[in-house]
């Protein structure tokens, strides 16, 4: 088993940027099995989301910004385990098409640590031992995503919501004289 590490800190984020070094520290501590990949954006975020099973994702909530990586990855076929925050609470069939950590409490690291290995433990490495169960929970995640995330979706939600008209306001425009 692998373990890799993808992201990078907002240049304010003094926590954000002493995680990043520990993640450093910890590739070097244990090479060959965990890496760091430095300086994350849309290219290498493209080559993960096609060679990974789990796309782990622990923001404290409620910071997480959007999560178009872990909707890119599940498009991808690749499982969200992630807490509940940002996209993931609409998203997440928890045991479906991913994993939940914890019950969507607001952040405590040591809460959220242990919900951590717990759901690993408990659930997504029984699932991921069971080829025929993760295969359709892979099937379950690329649905969800394309469904709920696609931006095909979104353009006819904007649409009916925003810019369509009532059916008789419709109907008189469109039998209405062109001037």
């Amino acid at each position: 088993m692998r373990v890799l590490f993808a992201g990078k800190a907002h240049p304010d984020d003094r926590a954000g940027h002493d995680v990043v070094t520990r993640l450093v520290q910890g590739a070097r501590q244990h090479p060959g099995k965990v890496f760091f990949l430095e300086n994350y954006d849309m290219a290498l975020g493209r080559l993960l989301t096609r060679g990974c099973d789990v796309w782990l994702n622990n923001p404290v909530r409620p910071l997480e910004a959007s999560g178009t990586s872990g909707m890119k990855a599940a498009m991808n076929g690749v499982l969200n385990v992630s807490i509940l925050d940002g996209w993931w609470p609409e998203g997440c069939e928890d045991g479906v098409n991913g994993f939940a950590i914890g019950k969507g409490e607001l952040g405590d690291d040591a809460r959220d640590l242990e919900a951590l290995y717990d759901t690993l433990e408990k659930r997504v490495i029984p699932a991921f031992a069971d080829r025929a169960k993760w295969s359709k929970m892979m099937a379950a995640s690329v649905n969800m995503a394309v469904t709920k995330f696609s931006a095909e979706r979104m353009i006819q939600e904007y649409f009916a919501k925003l810019y369509a008209l009532p059916g008789a306001v419709a109907t008189k425009l469109a039998t209405a004289p062109r001037l």
